[in-house]
């Protein structure tokens, strides 16, 4: 019994390079969006999707006269206006691009292309593009940037999730059926050392997911500059007065201009304290887990995914101390979100890696078999 190897089909190995493009693209995005809220241009535009009616940021003196007419409380900055805009014209290009793979699924679903996944990350993308729109609307209120913002990282993630996906589809297409008769019908377990790690790597996701929350909820509320020193906060390692029923409020009414913050300086402290605690238990769970997993992982199949999940974590975290020591630096800042995504799809990808295990064992079993028949019968 042998393999038998065909080309990858062209259509899905496009799709899954244009996918590739919009995890990218997303990332790109991600970044933008923090350069807009890190610059304060998050109201650089106060009408969506247009800028004062008009489908760029007006210049000339006659297009600034109609725009001011148009919003008076908000006359036009022309530095603030454009990080808004290039902002949203990068989010379109992405919406353009995950609705082109839509399609492409449903044209292709008969043979077996992913083809849910692709449809809910379209569907989703029309929820962000809405949570966009009331971050405008809303004037920057705290609930729905921190939503917009969880969003841009939910959607990275799903992107990235449909390129591993399609990567295997198209990978297992380059081996005809006659391999896959050579599988057990029943799959192999992971080693015993390292099956039990599933539900550790899924509640460390969880921590990651909340910090990233706490993250989102920090800029929201302007509580980066909060605390100004290291590693105690405003002198004390515990600040006196802080505010936390203030500053996780999530019933914040609707309508003042939250740009800038409406907080007092004790709830922007908690919430600070909160985020700097979060990343240290983030820290010491992965210390713990990437560790273990070192020692456990015989066949090393997980050395890469871990040490990438580590050196990300580093990353961030080196980053986070930097943003606090130097101020917000807007270049430090952008990346500090940037990264948190990173550390974010390290994690996802070292979960996806995990969960191929069974499927190598297969692989690795039947390729063996076949080597052993050809020795046999040479």
């Amino acid at each position: 019994m042998s393999y038998s190897y065909t080309a990858r089909p062209p259509k899905v190995r496009a799709m899954a390079n244009w996918a590739t493009f919009s995890v990218l693209l997303a990332v790109v995005v991600i970044m933008l969006g923090a350069w807009t809220r890190l610059v304060d241009a998050g109201l650089g535009c106060p009408d969506w999707p247009g800028c004062y009616g008009f489908i760029k940021v007006p210049q000339s003196d006659s297009h600034i006269a109609i725009a001011n007419a148009r919003f008076p409380d908000t006359p036009v900055d022309v530095a603030k206006g454009w990080p808004e805009m290039i902002h949203r014209y990068a989010a379109g290009t992405l919406g353009l691009v995950v609705f082109g793979l839509a399609a492409s699924a449903i044209r292709q679903r008969r043979s077996g292309v992913p083809f849910k996944l692709p449809l809910f990350i379209a569907a989703f993308i029309l929820l962000q593009g809405a949570f966009g729109m009331w971050t405008v609307t809303l004037k920057l209120w705290p609930q729905v940037v921190a939503l917009h913002l969880l969003g841009g990282f939910t959607t990275l993630s799903l992107l990235t999730l449909l390129v591993l996906r399609l990567r295997k589809f198209s990978a297992d297409q380059a081996v005809t059926p006659t391999a896959a008769r050579v599988t057990p019908n029943k799959p192999e377990q992971p080693a015993a050392s390292l099956a039990g790690f599933r539900p550790w790597l899924f509640g460390g996701l969880l921590l990651i997911i909340m910090q990233v929350a706490l993250g989102a909820w920090t800029a929201a509320n302007y509580a980066a500059v909060a605390c100004t020193d290291l590693p105690t906060c405003q002198g004390q390692w515990w600040p006196e007065g802080m505010d936390f029923q203030h500053g996780f409020d999530i019933a914040q009414h609707v309508g003042p201009n939250y740009l800038g913050g409406q907080l007092t300086a004790d709830g922007r402290v908690a919430i600070h304290v909160t985020h700097r605690v979060g990343a240290l238990v983030v820290l010491g769970y992965f210390a713990i887990l990437l560790i273990l997993i070192r020692r456990r992982d015989h066949s090393r199949e997980l050395r890469g995914p871990a040490g990438l999940v580590a050196a990300a974590l580093a990353a961030q975290i080196t980053l986070g101390l930097a943003n606090v020591m130097f101020y917000i630096p807007l270049p430090i800042a952008v990346a500090h979100n940037a990264m948190g995504a990173g550390l974010l799809l390290s994690v996802i990808y070292l979960i996806w890696r995990h969960y191929q295990l069974p499927l190598q064992a297969q692989v690795e079993t039947a390729t063996h078999t076949t080597t052993m028949h050809q020795e046999i019968t040479a």
